[in-house]
């Protein structure tokens, strides 16, 4: 597929919103984040999540007919997609309101915010929101079987994967960056979320190498036959020849490949491997430096995921 950056942008931007969402609601939930860093990261958890979905209406023909989609939630991963995404929002904001001391029925206990029955049961359900969410996002492309890279197994699992993992880094440089101390644990996490990324877009790589799994015979209703191009379909280019027969040289997909990995595994691991260390360290920088990378590597897999994806049509052409 013809990989638009306003999708890129939607699942990466989003992804990390609804990553940041989950580990906001889990430290409220387990009450070993202060209200400031909590408020911080649900806003900034929000406006990601909103950025990324306001950029996907850009690659629509007609986004102001997009509202007409929430209808399709019976039979559209697309639509509850958006039906989720409109209830997280709700639910973030709950959270926030939650997270106040005073207000429902947070009281402040040293300088964490400890949530009383209602306050958790919001923060229990923002983690479900966000999870689902992400999960109705890999599924609108893992659940169009034409085209093979995309439904394959690995997808909502590496979907989630880089959301927690990018979501996780993001809330570590927040909290550092206010002040607040995180242990060498989180780090340890992070590393070990990096190294599983990085296996699990690994076997998703060698998987899509292999050819599509069927042929130009099949396509034309000629199984088993050898078919030849006499003459191309249509003399111009269409939606599905500029969209879906897009096509990444191989040696640049090789280089992009190892650019993503360098930037979403090597360089945060580099970078968190001193805060796991080292106990009397400002953690702050290595954190940031930590999850901007993770957010650039998300970005140019993401960028793959699209580029090389083909759709089973292309057969046809």
């Amino acid at each position: 597929m013809h990989p638009a950056l306003s999708v890129i942008f939607f699942t990466t931007l989003s992804g990390a919103g609804y990553g940041l969402l989950f580990w906001a609601a889990w430290h409220a939930l387990t009450g070993v984040s202060s209200a400031r860093t909590l408020l911080v990261s649900i806003a900034v958890s929000i406006v990601l999540s909103t950025i990324g979905l306001l950029s996907s209406t850009l690659h629509l023909g007609k986004p102001m007919r997009a509202w007409r989609a929430f209808s399709q939630w019976r039979t559209s991963w697309l639509s509850r997609e958006g039906v989720a995404a409109m209830l997280t929002f709700g639910i973030a904001l709950l959270l926030g309101a939650a997270a106040l001391p005073g207000m429902l029925d947070a009281n402040a206990t040293g300088s964490a915010v400890q949530l009383g029955i209602a306050g958790m049961g919001v923060a229990a359900l923002s983690i479900i929101a966000a999870l689902v969410t992400v999960y109705c996002t890999a599924m609108i492309y893992a659940s169009l079987k034409p085209i093979p890279a995309w439904g394959h197994r690995l997808v909502p699992r590496v979907y989630v994967l880089f959301a927690l993992f990018t979501g996780g880094l993001l809330f570590c440089a927040i909290a550092t960056l206010l002040g607040r101390e995180v242990r060498n644990v989180a780090a340890l996490v992070a590393i070990v979320a990096a190294l599983l990324l990085w296996d699990q877009k690994r076997r998703y790589w060698r998987d899509i190498d292999a050819p599509l799994p069927a042929t130009r015979g099949d396509a034309i209703g000629l199984p088993n036959r050898t078919a030849t191009v006499f003459e191309r379909p249509h003399t111009e280019a269409n939606y599905l020849t500029k969209e879906m027969g897009f096509v990444v040289a191989r040696k640049h997909a090789k280089t992009l490949r190892r650019l993503a990995i360098v930037l979403f595994a090597v360089l945060p691991i580099l970078a968190l491997l001193p805060v796991f260390v080292f106990v009397h360290l400002d953690t702050a920088p290595w954190y940031t430096a930590a999850a901007l990378s993770a957010l650039a590597g998300a970005f140019v897999e993401r960028w793959l995921f699209f580029a090389e994806a083909k759709h089973m049509v292309t057969l046809y052409y």
